[in-house]
């Protein structure tokens, strides 16, 4: 039973992780560019909701609901301002930029909020659902979390599959220069783009908060780093492999802490990422990309 408890947990930390993924994975896939950022924009979407919740005294969906505004505000800013002008450069520009975004988020939210960690306030009860006799016990958050990450990811599935602005999207993510022709903005969508994966961001900033109550400026670094490994565990540009990467690799850091080592967690995870990327380059769900030269 404890094996199916820690897998649970699992399943939660991994849906958290997803839903950050799916940031990654949806930029990458069109804009072809890693916005290492997000976990940054994440971590503000994290510091207006906890304002909202204890400041202001906002309701929880309301508070959710402001933080996604302003998340994705903030990354149709960066996008115009950071990437834009870079639409033409070499893949190293854009990355440095990225990194560069990343501190000044980074830094600028320790000049308005100081670098002391603040206690995030609770948002689910307290309360379990309790099954086998009261052997397994699933908290309300953990199904709260499981149940918002596959909502997020049905959403998003038929937004890109079903929606005129998803079809755009995905001719962009397979041929700008033939979209352009077909009369598509490309700009326009690569900022949508943005705005969306910077939405989901605020919803994970939400949860991993609920999940561990402790906010800092670099509340998104380490989240960000393993949502980036989870989207490519999965197939960097796959929305399914983000998915899927995420959980994964919530399961295995869970397993890893309860029955390897807690300080060796991190390290187990990364070497499955390598053993599985020496196996299949493209990550599970990933495809070759031929390129004509």
């Amino acid at each position: 039973m404890a094996f199916l408890s820690y897998l649970i947990n699992g399943l939660s930390l991994g849906s958290v992780y997803a839903i950050i993924a799916l940031g990654y994975t949806m930029v990458y896939g069109i804009a072809k560019m890693l916005n290492f950022a997000h976990g940054d924009i994440m971590m503000i979407g994290a510091y207006v909701a906890f304002f909202a919740l204890s400041s202001f005294g906002i309701p929880v969906i309301p508070s959710v609901l402001l933080s996604m505004l302003a998340t994705t505000l903030l990354g149709v800013v960066i996008e115009r301002l950071a990437y834009k002008p870079l639409r033409n450069a070499t893949s190293l520009s854009v990355l440095i930029t990225a990194i560069g975004v990343s501190y000044f988020l980074q830094n600028g939210a320790q000049l308005l909020w100081s670098s002391s960690t603040k206690v995030f306030p609770a948002i689910i009860s307290n309360g379990a659902v309790k099954l086998f006799g009261g052997e397994l016990q699933i908290s309300y958050l953990t199904l709260v979390t499981i149940v918002v990450c596959i909502a997020v990811m049905v959403c998003l599935t038929l937004f890109i599959n079903k929606t005129k602005t998803g079809m755009a999207m995905r001719a962009c993510s397979e041929d700008k220069g033939a979209a352009t022709l077909m009369g598509i903005n490309v700009n326009l969508i690569i900022s949508i783009t943005f705005a969306i994966g910077s939405g989901i961001a605020a919803i994970a900033a939400v949860l991993l908060c609920a999940t561990y109550p402790t906010l800092s400026p670099t509340l998104g670094s380490m989240p960000g780093i393993k949502a980036f490994t989870a989207a490519v565990f999965g197939g960097i540009g796959s929305i399914p492999g983000a998915f899927l990467g995420g959980l994964m690799l919530g399961v295995i850091e869970i397993l890893a802490k309860a029955y390897v080592s807690t300080q060796l967690s991190d390290a187990i995870v990364f070497a499955v990422l390598i053993i599985v990327l020496l196996i299949k380059p493209t990550g599970l769900l990933g495809r070759k990309m031929s390129e004509k030269v």
